[in-house]
């Protein structure tokens, strides 16, 4: 495997399958995601996309292969040092998973705190993710009360509260309007230009022409080598 351009490799996949029962839901897939690239995974539904993106924090694990992010390897991570891992990366779904009981400012506080970010400092940081994300003025409002983009914005500000090297998106406007779809990609955009990486698994074509990055096709749980797309600059 190589590396992208001329970065390091912050994500490498040798290999990789993953299967449930007798379905294959992605085969033998080789991939390298390069230090501070902005990559898309495209295909249709069912590809493999979620998937991939599960397997890169372990929310699921690899039948077969090997995964490595920025440094550690996957298949040799103890139970302990999954949390560590999962620092590493913010975390935006495409149906939000904003705990409903509690108001934009505690959902972003909540992540803020697991981090170990000390109590002086909390209130501060929440209203500066707030502030960047055009929400601060509905800190205190819950989140059946917002709209469909409101609530990714707010999903956007809990992602990267921990200051994480890898964003990981699943159709992260797959259910907002035009609108509302470039503000969050103009907001994942701006932490990109920070210096993360940033993976989204979108089947949106127009959002890509758009928006420019190298684009990854998974077709039926195999990658499309012909399809990839080199990164356009900036």
């Amino acid at each position: 495997m190589t590396a992208y351009g001329s970065q390091s490799a912050i994500i490498q996949m040798y290999r990789v399958s993953k299967r449930y029962g007798a379905k294959n839901a992605l085969v033998d897939i080789s991939l390298d995601i390069a230090d501070n690239e902005f990559l898309f995974l495209s295909g249709p539904s069912g590809a493999g996309k979620t998937t991939l993106l599960k397997l890169l924090y372990l929310g699921e694990t690899v039948s077969e292969g090997q995964i490595i992010v920025d440094g550690l390897n996957l298949s040799r991570i103890s139970r302990k040092r999954v949390p560590f891992l999962r620092r590493k990366f913010g975390i935006i779904f495409q149906d939000y998973k904003l705990i409903p009981t509690r108001n934009v400012y505690d959902n972003v506080a909540l992540v803020v705190e697991a981090v170990g970010v000390d109590r002086r400092s909390i209130r501060k940081l929440v209203s500066s993710l707030l502030r960047t994300v055009e929400m601060e003025d509905r800190s205190r409002a819950f989140p059946p009360s917002l709209s469909g983009g409101e609530q990714q914005r707010v999903a956007v500000a809990r992602a990267i509260a921990g200051n994480p090297k890898i964003i990981v998106a699943d159709e992260p406007t797959g259910s907002l309007d035009t609108e509302s779809a470039m503000v969050i990609m103009n907001l994942l955009k701006i932490y990109h230009r920070r210096g993360a990486t940033v993976v989204i698994a979108t089947h949106d074509t127009e959002l890509i022409r758009s928006t420019g990055g190298r684009v990854v096709l998974l077709n039926g749980g195999y990658l499309d080598v012909s399809t990839v797309i080199p990164r356009q600059r900036s």
